[in-house]
């Protein structure tokens, strides 16, 4: 105890067990524990300019339904079908209680309900259905509209257990959400008579995935934990250090509830003795000092009797929402002190009480990507714009709605010319050091290579018979590839990546024969025209270097207008297809996708619109409430032909998390592809490779896309990406290695066409990411195709990629000429494209006017 209170006196950081050993201080212990913990705080407030003070949330409790899936023990929020008149509040009852509450000042709408109701009662799910609901959240995102519409107040959302895409929909409703962890206790979860048992959303593991795809979402998050429910004190050492991980790695985590047990009655933890103060006083302390100066730490007033004072001492900086009106639901015994005796009780103890909104300060005053442009003159009606708290006004109700298409065109829409000569204005953004979360942290995340790589034997092996033993390995995987490349087993795969000098010469050209019977000897590719209407993106993805924020100096978006005139420009240029992605804009409204197909299609409609990624497609779903087959049938009849299959990256979260803050997870992608796929929408299917990945997470990929691809037919091709670090924020943070090395590249090219054989027959390699002469040795691999003459390549430019933003037909058929391979262009669908287009590609030399590089005449 004395060493772990001296390093608390320090400032040094503890570990799991100190904070165990702290947990346990009474007595003299506690009371230095609590002086070092006062200390951190007032440090954490001094550096935000609020130095003194406790701040709390006017609120109304929206209880929108007490119906719940789970069966926790000490829950008596949770009740049946037959105690309630309604499955769920209806609107009416909704909005009467959030204009009381506006009348009395409130500014928060805390919308509580139990976890997906409609799973375990048939009522949930009856009355969903009369009111035309599909599920409880879209019932919740509709009430949070109402809500800023017709009273002013600002929603946040207590649903429970989301998924990923859960939180793509209800963003743009709500300013915060939120969800306790609890505990990391898998006992109180997994053994019967436990508080958790019976109850699927209350898994340590599921609740700590929500807070970590909250702050893979930018969304300003409460959570916290709940002690003497059983756990053991090294249980809330552990679930206090799980919620400092992903607080550090994102910065998503805006308030940390330390909420004491309390028994209730008619409830199987009736008879359990309550939370004891003291215990709480030390839990609140060790949290505020492992969470740091900058957490803002909770203790909800109305559970701690006459403490006050001791919770203060103890290192909170709020007491949560507090209602003039509404009795907390979840612990209805316990009402809220009022609010002016709080302000008395704060005063008591040397603070003065503010008011805040449901959205902390620092995500107020911070903004995009923080909080949704649809909610910033809600949350500017009410918010002091100095200091991000909550001005003395009543709220008032405000229109709610999409942006108006937010086409207007803005930046620097000339980048796409640029790139190739001023190039970009700086190699990073100068928010790097905080956009991407906390570097340091992410590095504790680096994936190890998944099970495929174990027995595998690359590299492990020394001496003469290691030697040997290797060599059988490498002959036996060359003689399965050529004979029967589909029983190529995971570990064979591995060695094969691993060939090199004669060994790469040989897969090599066991890949080429493949690549022989499946397509033959030509060398394809297509006229087209990347268009990427907008690099303003808020996501986060950490190898991209394209992304912008609105106001950094490479930003643009194009109008309407400019997309069509670039796509009218390629047309006559020859090209068959458009290839269209953007950033993922927060001004674009969810049907701006279909707004760009229409207007492409408008102009040209024999175009082959190739568009928006997997990505791209569930924010327009998010955005729109519509389910992903909807959306996709609504950009279909808009005039989308087929999807480029990127986003993918390596299709392991583990990786993806690391390699993106904010894209969509590996099963997003997943659903996507196949349900284009079922709607008669083909796509391309991608990997990009060389980062923080292992070869073991390349083959684990491809099989991913080979499965797939035997499921649904959809994919056309499997297109290769190595990872161009120049400019790579990831690779900038020391984070990611360089890229693959020109062998890696020659190996994994001609293993993707073994592992696709008889699944996809079309293997594409990016000349924009590979020199002419890597280019020329994949094609000797494996390689049948090279994409696109391009006209302009701004994504992997701005990257650092040397290659060039285009190249003509003329430059393909000098590149390809070497290998003595014919040269043929093709359309998207791998067909010929007609007479007409050939020869109007003939003439452009596969490239419009508009983006040529001009070599300026010197004169004397």
């Amino acid at each position: 105890m004395r060493r772990a209170l001296a390093r608390a006196r320090d400032g040094k950081a503890l570990d799991v067990t100190e904070a165990t050993v702290l947990l346990h201080a009474r007595g003299a212990d506690l009371e230095r524990l609590l002086e070092h913990a006062g200390r951190v705080r007032d440090a954490g407030l001094a550096a935000v300019g609020r130095q003194g003070v406790v701040t709390y949330s006017r609120k109304v409790f929206i209880p929108l339904t007490r119906l719940c899936r789970d069966r926790c023990g000490y829950c008596t929020f949770a009740t049946a079908p037959g105690k309630l008149p309604a499955a769920f509040l209806g609107p009416d009852e909704v909005l009467e209680i959030a204009r009381q509450g506006a009348a009395l000042g409130c500014k928060e709408a805390l919308f509580t309900l139990g976890d997906r109701p409609e799973d375990r009662w048939h009522q949930a799910k009856e009355w969903l259905d009369a009111h035309g609901y599909d599920d409880t959240l879209s019932y919740v995102r509709a009430m949070a509209i109402r809500v800023l519409e017709e009273t002013g107040l600002l929603p946040h959302l207590n649903p429970g257990v989301m998924t990923w895409r859960d939180l793509q929909r209800l963003k743009p409703v709500a300013p915060s959400m939120g969800m306790m962890l609890e505990t990391t206790s898998r006992r109180l979860f997994e053994e019967k008579g436990e508080a958790h048992y019976g109850s699927p959303d209350k898994d340590p593991a599921v609740r700590l995935r929500v807070l970590e795809d909250a702050g893979r979402s930018n969304v300003p998050f409460t959570t916290g934990i709940l002690i003497g429910i059983g756990e053991t004190v090294a249980d809330r050492a552990e679930s206090i250090f799980a919620i400092r991980r992903v607080a550090r790695e994102y910065g998503g985590v805006q308030e940390v509830i330390v909420q004491n047990f309390r028994a209730k009655p008619d409830t199987a933890m009736r008879g359990m003795p309550d939370a004891d103060l003291q215990e709480l006083a030390a839990t609140i302390a060790v949290t505020r000092l492992v969470l740091g100066a900058k957490a803002r730490v909770q203790a909800p007033p109305n559970l701690i009797g006459d403490e006050y004072a001791l919770m203060i001492r103890a290192g909170i900086d709020d007491w949560g929402g507090v209602s003039p009106l509404t009795p907390d639901h979840v612990n209805p015994e316990r009402p809220w002190p009022q609010i002016d005796e709080l302000a008395a009780r704060t005063a008591a103890a040397g603070f003065t009480l503010k008011e805040r909104l449901t959205i902390y300060p620092e995500y107020v005053l911070a903004g995009e990507p923080w909080l949704d442009p649809r909610l910033r003159a809600h949350v500017d009606a009410l918010a002091d714009p100095e200091t991000g708290l909550a001005r003395d006004v009543l709220p008032v109700g405000r229109p709610w709605q999409e942006p108006d298409g937010g086409f207007a065109s803005s930046g620097r829409t000339d980048l796409h010319v640029e790139v190739d000569s001023t190039g970009r204005s700086a190699d990073r953004r100068d928010d790097f050091d905080n956009v991407y979360g906390d570097w340091e942290a992410l590095r504790d995340r680096l994936p190890a290579a998944p099970a495929t790589a174990i027995g595998a034997g690359i590299g492990s092996a020394t001496g003469s018979a290691a030697g040997s033993a290797i060599g059988a390995d490498m002959r036996e995987a060359l003689r399965r590839a050529a004979s029967d490349p589909a029983r190529l087993t995971d570990d064979q795969a591995l060695t094969l990546l691993s060939a090199d000098g004669p060994d790469l010469e040989e897969l090599c050209r066991v890949a080429d024969d493949l690549r022989r019977e499946a397509v033959g000897d030509d060398v394809t590719y297509v006229v087209n025209r990347n268009i990427n209407f907008t690099n303003v993106c808020y996501t986060g993805c950490r190898f991209c270097a394209f992304a912008q924020r609105r106001t950094d100096a490479d930003a643009f978006t194009l109008s309407l207008e400019q997309v069509a005139d670039r796509a009218a420009e390629a047309w006559a240029a020859g090209a068959t297809e458009v290839c269209m992605q953007g950033g993922i804009h927060p001004d674009l409204p969810g049907t701006a996708y279909f707004d760009i197909a229409r207007a492409v299609k408008e102009r040209c409609p024999e175009m082959h619109v190739h568009a928006f990624s997997p990505m791209e497609v569930v924010n327009g779903a998010s955005r729109t409430n519509m389910s992903i087959e909807d959306w996709l049938l609504a950009a279909k009849e808009a005039g989308v032909d087929s999807l480029p299959g990127t986003a993918a990256e390596i299709l392991d979260d583990d990786v993806r998390w690391v390699l993106t803050k904010g894209k969509l997870p590996t099963r997003e992608w997943i659903e996507v592809i196949t349900t284009a796929h079922r709607a008669g929408i083909p796509t391309t299917s991608t990997m990009m490779y060389g980062h923080v990945d292992t070869p073991a997470h390349w083959v684990a990929h491809i099989r991913l896309i080979r499965r797939i691809q035997e499921e649904t037919g959809g994919f056309s091709e499997f297109v290769l990406l190595p990872f161009v670090h120049h400019s790579a924020p990831i690779y900038l943070a020391g984070v990611a290695r360089p890229g693959p090395t020109a062998r890696e590249n020659r190996a994994v090219h001609a293993l993707a066409r073994i592992l696709l054989h008889g699944a996809i027959s079309n293997i594409q390699c990016s000349w924009v990411k590979l020199q002419d002469e890597l280019c020329r040795s994949v094609l000797s691999g494996g390689v049948n195709d090279l994409g696109g003459t391009l006209m302009e390549e701004t994504i992997s430019r701005m990257a650092g990629s040397e290659n060039g933003s285009y190249k003509t037909i003329s430059q393909i058929a000098a590149m390809v000429e070497p290998t003595g391979r014919p040269l043929r262009q093709r359309t998207t669908g791998y067909g010929t494209p007609s007479a007409e287009r050939v020869a109007a590609a003939t003439a452009s030399d596969g490239v419009c006017g508009s983006v040529r590089r001009t070599i300026p005449l010197v004169t004397r």
